[in-house]
């Protein structure tokens, strides 16, 4: 049995066969710095990070984990519900619910095991989940471990997600999943009409704030900030990967549904916790976020230039609303020649393919870090000026 025919990156392989230093994917990054990374010895501005704050290179933030390993070790050698259940971990849960404007937050060991094990704890058989066609695969691996039957509407459609709830049994228990940014398109969930229909049909709201917190609202609170929404959302799921500068996730919810999945999620019980460096880095970072909103707004302040310079040049860029701008293209093959362009002359981002995105919508993820110089954005733009008149 030929395993590896039955997934599509498979193609990707075979396209590139002996000359994998032009694939896209599973480039080796050697080094990086703020807004850069070096691949094989030659330095590129990074436009395909998630480091939105850019705080993986900043220096309390690194003293912090340092710190950590001092006093602690790498890691803690077991599960929290048993031996690795540092005064850390609880610190983070606190401080996070605080931020959050929650009762309580579980720490999962990753930002997947947020959602997958979130969602398939807390939904039963019996139960419906109603999911935007656009949600992260964490999302609806969560969907499909619950065994519930699965609804999805329309992107962003809230006419379609109303036909679905309204043809749901009213006795049955029903969950409203989304993504707060979507994370290929960079557009944001109508969080208000969600609830209000959340209300109207007697359902459950989760969102995943992977790509919000640190990012959305005034004080980077995220999706219910960005819309001034208070305590709207049932659930909060998010990762440490993305503003946190480091690796991890969390559910935020009432103390009794996070006492609820400490107790029963597989997704925490049977898994390391988190390392006690990985804790020190999200908390150093929690800190500069909720203080320094200065590299929110200078995030933003580049964000809307970009967007906005390259819808200007004819670039279709998907509908953004934040730091993530696709630049969508539609071919394979010229989606690549894109990516290569950029590669070539010193840029890096993201490919993204179907059926990681719609078929026909094949684009170059890019994404924006509040470090990126004037000069470095200044060069991006005239590059991507070039390769609009080269290649397209």
């Amino acid at each position: 049995m030929n395993i590896t025919s039955r997934y599509r990156m498979k193609e990707l392989y075979d396209y590139y066969e002996n000359q994998m230093d032009r694939c896209p994917f599973m480039q080796v990054v050697e080094g990086s710095s703020d807004g850069t990374v070096t691949i094989r010895g030659d330095e590129k501005i990074m436009i395909g990070s998630n480091n939105y704050l850019g705080l993986t290179n900043h220096p309390e933030v690194k003293e912090a984990a340092i710190k950590a390993i001092e006093k602690y070790g790498t890691g803690c050698t077991g599960s929290r519900l048993l031996n690795g259940n540092l005064d850390l971990h609880e610190q983070l849960e606190s401080e996070l619910a605080d931020f959050l404007g929650k009762e309580a937050v579980i720490v999962f060991s990753t930002g997947f095991f947020s959602n997958s094990g979130t969602i398939s704890t807390l939904v039963d058989a019996g139960d419906i989940m109603v999911c935007d066609r656009d949600n992260h695969a964490s999302i609806v691996q969560g969907c499909l471990l619950s065994r519930a039957a699965m609804k999805r509407y329309q992107h962003n459609d809230m006419a379609s997600l109303e036909r679905q709830l309204a043809a749901i049994d009213e006795e049955k228990e029903k969950f409203i999943i989304t993504d707060g940014v979507f994370s290929m398109f960079g557009d944001i969930c109508l969080l208000p009409e969600i609830t209000h229909l959340a209300k109207k049909y007697n359902a459950a709201v989760i969102v995943d704030d992977a790509h919000s917190i640190g990012v959305l609202g005034e004080n980077g609170r995220g999706t219910e900030e960005h819309y001034q929404l208070n305590n709207e959302v049932d659930v909060i799921t998010g990762t440490f990967s993305k503003s946190f500068a480091c690796v991890g996730g969390f559910a935020a919810a009432s103390k009794e549904i996070v006492r609820f999945l400490k107790a029963t999620c597989p997704s925490f019980i049977f898994t390391a916790s988190l390392p006690p460096s990985s804790v020190a880095t999200v908390l150093a970072s929690l800190k500069i976020l909720k203080n320094d909103h200065g590299r929110r707004k200078r995030l933003q302040t580049i964000s809307s230039h970009v967007r906005d310079e390259l819808n200007a040049m004819g670039y279709n860029t998907g509908g953004s609303q934040t730091p993530i701008i696709p630049i969508v293209i539609g071919d394979r093959d010229k989606t690549i020649a894109a990516w290569e362009f950029l590669f070539d002359n010193g840029i890096f981002c993201n490919v993204s393919i179907s059926p990681a995105v719609p078929k026909g919508s094949d684009l170059l993820r890019t994404s924006y870090i509040a470090t990126h110089t004037d000069t470095q954005i200044d060069y991006i733009l005239e590059t991507f000026r070039k390769m609009r008149k080269q290649l397209f």
